[in-house]
């Protein structure tokens, strides 16, 4: 069973940085995609960007393109983490933040990558609150 832990989250001023990670356990995720969504309330979860494990191949939803940037990395311990680098956060960033993983990400086109759909496992999630 794969386990996600989102932690990182917190009130950032507009304008700053916030680093959100996500430490991912239970298999070997070669082939894994891995993504980080984002909810308000009202609203659907939408993506905000993805990574595939074995390739490192990045993908960004248009309003966070240039801002964010999603990273991977596995320790030789087998502890598997995910981060999100938020920078230039806007108060639109304000949101639930999700960790999400798909099994078959290897096996999907991009825009596939980008349905919440088909990750079968998520995070609990962490708010990221914005002050301007």
């Amino acid at each position: 069973q794969v386990h996600l832990v989102e932690s990182g989250g917190g009130q950032v001023q507009a304008g700053n940085s916030l680093r959100l990670s996500c430490a991912a356990s239970g298999r070997d995720f070669a082939a894994y995609s891995m993504a980080w969504f984002r909810q308000v309330p009202g609203k659907d979860r939408e993506f905000v960007a993805g990574i595939m494990w074995g390739s490192d191949f990045t993908s960004y939803a248009a309003s966070v393109e240039g801002r964010f940037t999603i990273s991977r990395d596995s320790d030789k311990n087998a502890e598997n983490a995910v981060w999100l680098q938020m920078d230039n956060v806007k108060p639109e960033d304000a949101a639930v933040y999700y960790c999400a993983a798909d099994p078959r990400g290897a096996y999907r086109s991009s825009d596939e990558r980008k349905l919440k759909g088909v990750y079968t496992f998520w995070g609990q999630g962490t708010q990221v609150t914005v002050s301007s």
